[in-house]
């Protein structure tokens, strides 16, 4: 049975969220903004009124989520003076104080995705580390840790590349994981360098072994995102795809590789950027998928570089670049923990079933305090 104090920090963190979202000027805004919408000529330019639409079903969404939330709330106030007259039992006071407390969190998590980026789609590539069959079999097991995280959460996962390795596991793949809520929000957490330490059953001696696996996530851009590509900075190459597929995908060079030559806008230095794609059985389809990939990474790049300025100017940073040692998982130990923000648990198996979302909570919740402090 939950106590009075449980009941009060569920109503003050209702109240919080009604005033950190300004539900009030929402409701006016979605009034307004929704009022656009019915013009006689809304549809004329398609493309201006997908992004009014866009605006007003993410007023729509916070409205609702808030909704979500009072309603639990009061809920769970009513069921409390139920249970004094003795109407409801202690199980559904506690039941209705679960529904509570899962609406809360679930909008305060979201409350801390603020970036423009953060409710884009996302690219997740998975490279594995030094180690041979030991860590290509370690960047398997991550790439199904993060579907079946998609997966539970309603995303849809597109495998655009996949080496697999020499024996066993996968030297890298790239994912497009799209379709649900704040995909890049919640996965840009992920980003880094995630260690394993286990005994090796590809080891004769039966050793405790480490194994490291690079994770680079992006936010996956749509149409309606400018980025400028320079034409002559890009060649490509064809080939034939490999792995299942039908009799037509290996006969016919239907995979692309799409090279860009990069130039630093600041130092100017020029890198190549390499982008592989075999996941449709047409050539065409495959070069248009590599490009909307390549705007999405020189849109990260662009992104990190704002990053990186305004860290410039923040005391003790928190390390999100690429290559920081983020996580280990120690299976023999049972136990994984987040360097990052000291966050761990001792259900490794759940975890590698997909279950982040303890960890990206805490991670979003560092970050933000980082950003309230400066």
């Amino acid at each position: 049975m939950i106590t009075q104090e449980q009941l009060k920090d569920i109503t003050d963190r209702a109240d919080a969220l009604a005033r950190y979202l300004d539900i009030d000027k929402k409701r006016i805004a979605y009034e307004e903004e929704d009022l656009r919408t019915q013009a006689p000529d809304f549809w004329d330019d398609p493309d201006r009124a997908r992004q009014q639409m866009k605006v007003v079903g993410e007023l729509k969404k916070w409205i609702e989520g808030y909704d979500e939330v009072r309603t639990a709330a009061d809920e769970l106030q009513l069921s409390m003076e139920f249970y004094r007259d003795e109407m409801v039992t202690e199980e559904e006071v506690d039941a209705a104080y679960d529904r509570a407390q899962k609406a809360i969190e679930s909008l305060e998590l979201r409350n801390m995705l603020r970036q423009e980026e953060d409710p884009m789609d996302a690219v997740l590539k998975i490279n594995s580390g030094a180690g041979g069959t030991e860590a290509q079999d370690w960047a398997q097991m991550l790439m199904r840790m993060y579907m079946r995280w998609a997966e539970k959460g309603g995303y849809k996962v597109t495998v655009v590349d996949l080496l697999e390795g020499d024996e066993a596991g996968i030297k890298s793949v790239t994912m497009q994981i799209e379709g649900g809520e704040y995909a890049y929000g919640y996965l840009k957490s992920e980003n880094g360098v995630h260690r394993l330490v286990r005994v090796s059953p590809y080891n004769a001696q039966g050793k405790r072994m480490t194994s490291f696996a690079s994770v680079f996530v992006s936010p996956l851009i749509d149409d309606s995102i400018e980025v400028e590509v320079d034409p002559a900075r890009i060649s490509w190459d064809t080939f034939r795809s490999g792995g299942a597929g039908g009799q037509n995908v290996n006969k016919v060079e239907t995979g692309v590789r799409l090279r860009y030559m990069y130039r630093d806008p600041d130092t100017g230095e020029e890198e190549e950027i390499l982008i592989a794609n075999t996941e449709s059985r047409k050539q065409q389809q495959n070069r248009e998928n590599a490009m909307r990939l390549l705007k999405s990474q020189l849109y990260d790049r662009a992104m990190k570089k704002r990053m990186e300025a305004q860290a410039a100017i923040e005391a003790g940073k928190m390390k999100i670049e690429w290559g920081s040692q983020i996580r280990s998982y120690v299976f023999d130990d049972r136990r994984v923990k987040d360097h990052r923000t000291n966050y761990q648990t001792s259900d490794v198996d759940a975890v590698m079933d997909g279950k982040l979302d303890g960890f990206i909570k805490a991670y979003l919740m560092e970050i933000n305090n980082k950003e309230e402090i400066q």
